[in-house]
């Protein structure tokens, strides 16, 4: 099969192969991880859906931050579960697209929703006195709807080809479907395909971080020319916001460094733990951030968790 240029109906995970019993412990820790996640998540989505006081443009971005870490995490654990405690490690051809797709888009929602954030604080520093009649709710829901359906249509472009691609084999070195790895089994010559994706992930990356680093370069000169108490106010709500982007960043930049080398030549452990490093660390990390360091989400976590011990069993 592997020298035909028909193509797969199905591909299969090699790396699984190679964890051994350890796939055992893998399950247990990745499941606990996985109901962590949307646990946490879940907590701050309902904290900000309940509570009027946090039906403001700063929750809002956060409990799509959210929404989308659960989104990410749907698409990606249930079938890595699977193939831990499985003996067979192969996912049909329309699925693997599928989780292909589900991927890039979580990461293309994190990382505009993230730009979307910062342009809310800009506003809400450098233009006090504007910030509620530029931030409404019409432009609240612009920018979301901007920042989920663009990388819809482009990303949906890019994977269209992608799955006409005549593929002369159907085994993958990873823990999951990438557009690399399949573009890796062509029969064909996939150049420009391959630079047409990575103008597109660069486009995804580059203008976001270029923007935000605009941003915050405004932002800090606004703050050194106030007053004290309000550059404390500034700060606390750039800090987690810093955290949680330099964070994605460093991950994604992690997994994308990941297909610039042959992975016949890379440890599975290695690959493992690259692979899963944006998938678990930005959704666990989020909640933590935002849910301890914001007093505002803070007292409503813990109003909640209150009114739940006081409700008769």
């Amino acid at each position: 099969m592997s020298n035909s240029s028909v193509a797969p109906s199905s591909f299969e995970f090699t790396v699984f192969s190679d964890l051994g019993s350890l796939r055992y412990l893998f399950f247990c820790l990745c499941l606990l991880l996985f109901m962590t996640i949307i646990s946490a998540n879940v907590v701050i989505i309902l904290s900000v859906c309940l509570e009027k006081s946090l039906h403001q443009p700063m929750y809002i971005f956060i409990c799509c931050l959210s929404l989308n870490s659960v989104y990410g995490s749907v698409g990606f654990f249930p079938r890595f579960l699977m193939d831990l405690l499985s003996d067979a490690h192969l996912i049909s051809r329309p699925f693997c697209f599928l989780q292909i797709y589900v991927i890039h888009t979580y990461k293309a929602h994190e990382i505009n929703i993230l730009t979307v954030m910062t342009y809310d604080m800009l506003l809400a520093i450098c233009q006090p006195l504007h910030y509620h009649s530029k931030m409404s709710f019409r432009m609240i829901l612009y920018l979301l709807l901007v920042a989920v359906l663009y990388p819809v249509c482009m990303l949906g472009h890019l994977f269209y080809r992608l799955s006409y691609l005549p593929l002369c084999g159907y085994k993958l070195s990873r823990i999951f479907c990438t557009s690399w790895s399949v573009m890796q089994l062509s029969c064909e010559d996939t150049s420009e395909l391959s630079l047409s994706g990575q103008f597109v992930g660069a486009a995804f990356i580059f203008l976001p971080l270029v923007f935000v680093l605009y941003s915050y370069l405004r932002i800090l000169l606004v703050c050194r020319k106030s007053l004290s108490e309000f550059r404390g106010k500034a700060l606390q709500t750039c800090l987690p916001h810093v955290i949680t982007f330099l964070n994605f960043c460093i991950s994604v930049f992690c997994e994308v460094s990941l297909s610039l080398y042959r992975v016949d030549e890379v440890n599975t452990f290695v690959i493992v733990a690259v692979s899963l490093e944006f998938l678990i660390i930005p959704p666990i990390s989020n909640p933590l951030v935002y849910g301890l360091n914001l007093p505002q989400i803070r007292g409503v976590i813990s109003a909640l968790m209150k009114m739940h011990k006081l409700v008769p069993t």
